[in-house]
């Protein structure tokens, strides 16, 4: 069987709804927390698919979070390998790093239900299944455009919400796969002060999160369906 890992970064921030899709395509998922004592001895070359989830922290904080050189470092040998990754919001702007692109605070929180913007490539790529359809964003780190990836959706807030290389590389700056996970409870309590910097109710993010969950969580698994599906072996 197929062998998909997930690293976590924080457990509140799990693979939620892409997990449907990647059971669906065969793989036999496993876990890791970056914060447990066996993480610098995991291999992540080693298992067929590599999906790296979000966090608060920064990945220019590296004097606080000692992990994050390692996983950045393995993470380079993997692409450098051509191996399945997909990144999240956090595991985007680990790729982005790994690619060598600069990561840094971007100026203000995006932080809510809103549609992304496709460009051409993006409404050519697994991505059309997100058109029109507002997702989570929460974040308020960005980065440059690595060299060599196509970018594939935007925002008014931040140009670079998704990007891929070839055919097994995917970054995604925003969080299709919430949208029915009881976890985002903990989300509005634990992140209270990205609530406060991005002038968010909790309320009205509750309320959307009913109202727009399940059609994002549906979109999501649509497109990380097809993306598996797409995969060079």
């Amino acid at each position: 069987m197929k062998t998909a890992l997930i690293v976590r970064h924080v457990p509140r921030e799990g693979a939620a709804g892409f997990l449907q899709p990647i059971e669906a395509a065969g793989y036999h998922i496993e876990r890791v927390d970056v914060a447990g004592t066996d993480f610098p001895e995991v291999d992540l070359s080693e298992p067929d698919l590599l999906i790296m989830m979000g966090g608060p922290m920064g990945v220019y904080e590296a004097d606080i979070h000692p992990w994050i050189p390692v996983q950045i470092d393995k993470l380079s040998t993997r692409i450098a390998k051509n191996r399945p990754t997909l990144g999240v919001c956090l595991g985007s702007q680990m790729i982005a790093a790994a690619l060598g692109a600069r990561v840094y605070p971007g100026g203000t929180t995006e932080l809510g239900f809103a549609p992304v913007t496709l460009n051409e490539s993006g409404a050519a790529s697994p991505l059309r299944h997100l058109a029109g359809v507002p997702v989570l964003h929460w974040h308020g780190d960005t980065f440059d455009l690595p060299d060599g990836v196509e970018r594939l959706a935007s925002t008014p807030a931040y140009a670079n919400q998704a990007f891929r290389r070839g055919r097994n590389l995917l970054a995604l700056q925003f969080h299709a796969e919430m949208g029915e996970d009881p976890r985002f409870e903990e989300w509005l309590t634990h992140f209270w002060a990205d609530l406060d910097c991005a002038g968010a109710c909790r309320h009205a993010l509750r309320a959307d999160h009913a109202r727009h969950g399940p059609g994002a969580v549906a979109a999501g698994r649509a497109m990380i369906g097809e993306w598996l599906g797409a995969l060079d072996s």
